[in-house]
């Protein structure tokens, strides 16, 4: 699925008119301040929850899982909404989109360039901070063996190729960190609908009521699931259920791609949840 949509963006930055916006946004985005910021931070961040201990005892690994996918969708998300109100709000502004549009580009095809610019973006911070995480998660997994007083899994594992034996990383370490990247992916998808929609707002309104906007979307929609359970199991008035019902419609569920419950359970998440999340989800962006 990874490599398909890398394929899939590389096409369009490389091979349509769009995407020569997408290419110069995406420079843009990971030339300004903010990229690095987010970035440096997060890793620190990323570090400190490793280091640090969060006295949860054999709990400390699904913590860290915790903790980082939080980390990576903040940063992913403050991200792709700046940028959007920089360059989208500022080229209009700035009447430099009338520019581009006055050549053979409409609107939309600006529009969609501009979000696959800042996608690319994203995607960027994204594979640097899962590889931090993944490492730190490595390193982690024999903390809460230590805890239980367990036999702490090796670092390594030899393995013989033509009368030469080799280290490779350990499968059951491997198999923890594998257990993180389905988290990754809908923590992706989640900043990918939250920088759609800061596309759109930014072609009418400035960048602090797209803040206020996306961050108000933000909350909503990971409470969407909750409003509606809350108004139909505690037997509400049908104008209540109308109303959780009709935010629930307009307003993206992100709390589909939150999969706190199932860290905490320890629980993996399916393949096919991947696939009707990603479905969702590009059904909300188009």
């Amino acid at each position: 699925m990874v490599f398909g949509m890398m394929i899939g963006l590389t096409a369009i930055s490389y091979g349509t008119r769009p995407g020569v916006i997408a290419r110069a946004t995406t420079k843009e985005a990971i030339r300004q301040p903010l990229f690095l910021l987010l970035l440096t931070i997060s890793a620190l961040v990323l570090i400190g929850n490793s280091v640090v201990p969060f006295f949860t005892f054999e709990d400390e690994g699904k913590m860290l899982t915790e903790c980082g996918l939080a980390t990576l969708l903040i940063a992913g998300a403050l991200l792709a909404v700046w940028t959007a109100g920089t360059s989208i709000t500022s080229e209009i502004e700035g009447k430099t989109a009338m520019t581009l549009l006055s050549k053979p580009i409409d609107r939309r095809q600006f529009l969609f360039g501009k979000y696959i610019g800042i996608l690319q973006a994203v995607i960027w911070m994204f594979l640097i901070l899962t590889a931090i995480f993944a490492l730190l998660t490595f390193i982690k997994v024999g903390y809460d063996q230590k805890e239980q007083s367990l036999d702490v899994t090796p670092y390594w594992q030899w393995i013989k190729i033509s009368d030469v034996e080799l280290p490779v990383p350990h499968p059951d370490r491997m198999n923890v960190v594998g257990a993180i990247l389905p988290g990754i992916a809908l923590t992706f998808m989640q900043v990918a609908v939250l920088g759609a929609i800061s596309v759109t707002v930014a072609t009418r309104l400035p960048m602090v009521m797209n803040l206020v906007i996306c961050f108000a979307v933000f909350v909503v929609g990971n409470l969407t699931e909750i409003i509606v359970n809350s108004s139909v199991e505690g037997q509400a008035n049908e104008s209540v259920i109308f109303t959780a019902r009709l935010i629930s419609m307009v307003v993206p569920s992100l709390s589909a791609f939150n999969i706190s419950s199932a860290v905490a359970t320890g629980r993996i998440v399916p393949q096919d949840y991947l696939g009707l999340s990603l479905i969702y989800a590009t059904a909300y962006i188009g």
